[in-house]
């Protein structure tokens, strides 16, 4: 390795780093492909291997042309990668459960950090090259995580699947939930709520009747109250405009006399 000024020293470290997980992720994808049944899972893992080791080759390319090496870095990681595959198929495995949906979704969710790792360490490259004026380097970055965001993604939609396929593969049945209870549980929710509401306005409407009846029975009495008011009123008046005529004719007869 040629002798390298600081900024240049510090790029062909990330980009190491870069290319050592990409040759770890070849190993370990080759793998998880043959463990893998689930068609559109595997067609999937088959491309991104494609792109895991195109993305080796373009770092490694970088890494010489900034005057670094990868020499035994290859040999490490994959040793490193295969040791790791050894341990997901030893005793620990067993653990993890035995049905081909719960070793597919185990192998999805190491999928889907590996990739996180990879997001990270490529935005950190891009920043990296961005701040030293390393425009070829940050391009370089920016398209690889893409393509790492992009399989991120996917594996995030793909886990909610697995999991059910776990579900169904290891829980019985009379175990598991299903949409059509909760439809059912709805429709009960709903029925009841509409039962309350029918039954609050029938008491409302009732109330009101009530109400209005009691409203025409006092107007009612009023009425007849005022009605035997009046007539007694007459009445007495009468009486006294007889009694007047009497005591006036009686004047009148004992003045003749």
């Amino acid at each position: 390795m040629a002798d390298l000024n600081e900024r240049d020293t510090k790029l062909v470290q990330y980009l190491t780093e870069a290319y050592g997980k990409e040759k770890e992720l070849e190993t370990a994808l080759e793998a998880h492909i043959g463990m893998t049944n689930r068609a559109p899972y595997k067609k999937r893992l088959q491309q991104h291997l494609k792109e895991t080791k195109s993305h080796a080759r373009e770092v490694e390319r970088r890494i010489k042309k900034l005057g670094g090496s990868v020499d035994g870095i290859t040999t490490t990681a994959t040793t490193a990668a295969k040791k790791a595959v050894a341990l997901s198929k030893g005793p620990l495995h067993a653990l993890r459960g035995s049905s081909e949906p719960e070793k597919e979704l185990k192998n999805a969710k190491t999928e889907f950090s590996e990739e996180a790792e990879e997001i990270a360490t490529y935005t950190a490259i891009e920043a990296l090259a961005e701040a030293v004026g390393d425009k070829d380097t940050a391009k370089l970055a920016r398209a690889i995580r893409r393509d790492e965001e992009r399989m991120a993604t996917y594996l995030e939609k793909l886990i909610p699947q697995l999991t059910k396929a776990v579900v169904t593969a290891e829980i019985p049945a009379s175990q598991r939930s299903t949409g059509r209870r909760r439809s059912t549980s709805s429709r009960r929710r709903t029925t009841s709520s509409s039962r309350g509401t029918a039954s609050r306005s029938s008491s409302s409407r009732s109330k009101s009747s009530s109400r209005s009846t009691s409203s025409r029975s006092g107007t009612s009495r009023r009425s007849s109250s005022s009605g035997r008011s009046s007539r007694n009123g007459s009445s007495a008046s009468a009486k006294s405009g007889s009694k007047s005529r009497s005591r006036s004719g009686g004047s009148r007869t004992r003045a003749r006399s």
